[in-house]
């Protein structure tokens, strides 16, 4: 009988899943490593309701990703599902029954709060708006909200702007932290090269801010991929953010490897930028995808 290496397991398991006889919520649990191993465990995917689960009420978002085995959730403001800072008691209990009964977990909220602002009425509107949504999502259950930094105004100079996004940040950490939240700085914007959002969390240095990395074009800019990401891999949130993940136009193969050589612990969620006819069957795919990710991750 042939003992199979852990390569060759992964590569079994990971089949076993994609032909469905192996359930994709088990796959984590299955493939981690014993004895505080590689925390594959804990590398799990998700989707954020950007564009696929756009105009899903929540009942079907919560169907349709428990379906394509997206098993997390990152509601984004202003779509279908309803779920907004001002939603009534009742709505509010009305969302935490329907995660209870789900197998999908609720990761946190998506803002479009940024903090680039001149006019400091506009920081001070943005800044509320965010502890708004910081209490919504310790109300329902979830671990923390998304941000953004987010641009850098021409006739401000631009470390200035860099001191006030962090300074920002440090006040909605210190204001998380009491309620058990994270506030999950995203890469973007004018602030999406990693050497300025670097300079964003040198200053952001509370602990419940985190980066949430968001898989752009300027990952790959300057020293390359690696020397970007190891500007702000020990403050890496709860969630990352990926298009499409079979796509050649990113290397995921090379960060699904620097990822698991830190253990992330995270969350991978679908940020998809198209509108496929089955969304459904596309984020099944992309399920597919992450799962044959991880094992090359690990091998």
């Amino acid at each position: 009988m042939k003992i199979l290496d852990r390569r060759d397991f992964m590569h079994s398991v990971t089949g076993l899943a994609a032909a469905g006889l192996v359930p994709i919520s088990q796959l984590p649990a299955i493939c981690a490593e014993p004895n505080g191993g590689a925390a594959i465990a804990n590398f799990r995917f998700g989707l954020v309701t950007y564009m696929w689960g756009s105009d899903w009420n929540l009942p079907i978002l919560l169907t349709n990703c428990e379906k394509a085995g997206a098993l997390g959730i990152e509601l984004r403001t202003g779509h279908a599902h309803g779920v907004e800072p001002g939603i009534s008691a009742d709505s509010i209990r009305d969302v935490i029954h329907r995660f209870k009964d789900s197998p999908v977990k609720l990761i946190g909220l998506g803002s479009n709060q940024d903090f680039h602002h001149v006019d400091p009425n506009k920081l001070r509107a943005s800044i509320e708006r965010a502890k708004e949504f910081i209490k919504l999502s310790h109300a329902i259950g979830g671990s923390g909200v998304n941000v953004k930094p987010n641009d850098l105004p021409k006739e401000v100079p631009q470390q200035k702007t860099i001191e006030q996004i962090g300074r920002t940040l440090n006040e909605l950490g210190a204001f998380a932290a009491q309620y058990g939240q994270q506030v999950r700085l995203e890469v973007h914007g004018q602030c999406a090269p990693l050497p300025i959002l670097a300079g964003i969390m040198q200053v952001a240095d509370h602990p419940s801010v985190a980066v949430c990395w968001n898989s752009n074009p300027q990952d790959l800019q300057g020293e390359g991929l690696e020397h970007n990401f190891r500007l702000v891999q020990k403050r890496l949130g709860a969630t990352l953010h990926a298009r499409q993940l079979e796509s050649k136009e990113y290397p995921y193969p090379q960060l699904f490897k620097l990822l698991t050589g830190i253990r992330y612990k995270g969350w991978l969620l679908i940020e998809a930028n198209d509108m496929p006819p089955d969304r459904v069957a596309a984020l099944a795919r992309e399920r597919q995808a992450f799962d044959k990710l991880i094992a090359k991750s690990a091998s």
